[in-house]
């Protein structure tokens, strides 16, 4: 008997996930379609001038579904590090340590943001939060206050997503700010007091080769168990006929033309609908047109010194700076080399074709060191280089009214015989790399003798709606 034959589409940790899993059960023969020279997407890593470097920062979080922690665990070993989070966030022109520790609280936070998040916190406590409202804004509002909102929240989600709090639908606050109310933000705080402390709370899982690791294993695996991963190939046309899906790709070297029995597509949903043409109604092309992504460029910096700071992350809510978030990979990973050499990477969220997206390196360059001077982090060695990488699909947004537009286009996809849309992309969610891969797991378990099961999929999916992105 003939297994089935599946195509994925994009070779980020959703579509290698599934290529793996899929294997592993012995469910389906599998050919990956990705685009790029390398696997990972966002997720990925790439080396320069002797540096191993992310795309923006990354870690694997302790709340890794266990069969999905347990897989990359043998396939990393010994290079699967266990880290401790050492970052800082800058709040009314002083650093506060994160996570949040009651003691740095105590001897580093602004007076007056303490005195005005106590009284809030007190006010909850005695009149209750009041009305949530529907936004961004009025949830966020109605359980931690002004203080924490219009310090912390409100313009650092206005520099990450473009919007104002009160333009952000409601999904934003509730799987995007995991400390979204006074008691989780009390948690979080004393959980990491010795004797609260959980096994794993303010750590992290980073492989000693970069990030990408983890996308580069599940490959190295899926291939093993005979999965076929064709990098540097373009999926150009999707065509649907009785016996699935008729798929036409090409690379620098020659077209091919395959078919398929299911296709599962990691992939933009609106790139997606893009490539299946005039299949699409006009309604859900509508539709697609309402969909939007926030960019993201990431502004590195190779620095002639060991190291820059002690810190793994810094985040940088002031309206008036451009970065939101400087990481430095070599921390994360505790290198040695290259020896005397460091690269930092600022986040800088824009919109693709905006004046920020638009300007050149060296201008971004300058920027950055510029707002690492006005926050006491100055840039006082040789910068031996700048460069850029520009992610033109960061993340998803959510305005009010978002809805309509995507379960729509959700819809549609969703009927599409022997197709399925899922992962990151695919389900247009602000997810974590393992939130992906739970998804890729529970796909695979999906399919049955062939034939992909829709309702235990809904269950899934379910699931996936209540996921929270870790920071």
């Amino acid at each position: 008997m003939m297994k089935t034959r599946i195509a994925i589409l994009g070779g980020g940790p959703a579509g290698v996930g599934a290529a793996y899993k899929l294997r592993q059960l012995d469910a389906a023969e599998v050919v990956l379609f990705e685009q790029n020279d390398h696997l990972g997407g966002n997720a990925g890593t790439f080396e320069k001038n002797g540096h191993v470097l992310d795309y923006g920062s990354h870690r694997l979080h302790p709340v890794t579904e266990p069969e999905v922690l347990h897989d990359i665990q043998s396939f990393l070993g010994e290079d699967l590090l266990d880290r401790p989070r050492h970052g800082r966030i800058r709040l009314r022109g002083r650093w506060v340590h994160f996570p949040l520790k009651p003691m740095d609280l105590v001897f580093h936070l602004n007076p007056g943001f303490a005195l005005g998040a106590a009284g809030d916190m007190v006010k909850k406590t005695i009149f209750g939060k009041g009305d949530e409202g529907e936004t961004f804004g009025s949830i966020l509002r109605a359980n931690l206050g002004a203080t924490i909102c219009d310090d912390f929240y409100f313009p650092y989600a206005r520099k990450i997503w473009g919007l104002a709090p009160e333009e952000m639908a409601g999904i934003q606050a509730r799987r995007r700010v995991s400390a979204g109310s006074f008691g989780k933000l009390l948690k979080k705080v004393f959980g990491q007091v010795p004797g609260f402390k959980a096994k794993m709370s303010g750590r992290f899982y980073y492989p000693r080769h970069g990030f990408g690791a983890i996308t580069q294993a599940y490959a190295d695996q899926a291939e093993k168990l005979g999965a076929e991963i064709a990098l540097r190939t373009q999926v150009r046309n999707l065509e649907q006929n009785e016996g699935g899906w008729q798929i036409r790709a090409a690379n620098e070297d020659a077209s091919r033309e395959e078919q398929f029995d299911q296709v599962w597509s990691t992939i933009p949903l609106t790139t997606l609908t893009k490539i299946l043409g005039d299949q699409v109604p006009e309604d859900v092309v509508a539709a697609r047109e309402n969909i939007s992504y926030r960019a993201m460029i990431l502004v590195y910096l190779d620095l002639e010194t060991h190291q820059f700071t002690e810190f793994d992350a810094h985040y940088f809510p002031e309206a008036n700076l451009l970065l939101t978030r400087l990481s430095e990979t070599k921390n994360y990973a505790v290198r040695s080399e290259p020896k005397g050499r460091t690269v930092i990477c600022a986040e800088v969220p824009c919109l693709v074709g905006d004046e920020t997206w638009n300007s050149d390196d060296a201008t971004l360059g300058k920027r950055i060191e510029a707002d690492l001077r006005h926050c006491d982090l100055e840039v006082t060695c040789k910068i031996a280089e700048v460069w850029t990488r520009r992610l033109p699909q960061a993340y998803p947004l959510y305005p009010v009214g978002y809805e309509e537009p995507f379960e729509k286009l959700d819809a549609w996809v969703s009927k599409l015989p022997n197709f399925l849309s899922y992962g990151r992309q695919g389900l247009f969610a602000h997810d974590n790399t393992h939130h992906a891969l739970f998804m890729a797991y529970s796909a695979a378990k999906c399919l049955r003798d062939g034939q992909f099961d829709r309702e235990k999929w809904l269950e899934y999916r379910e699931i996936f709606s209540h996921h929270v992105v870790e920071d």
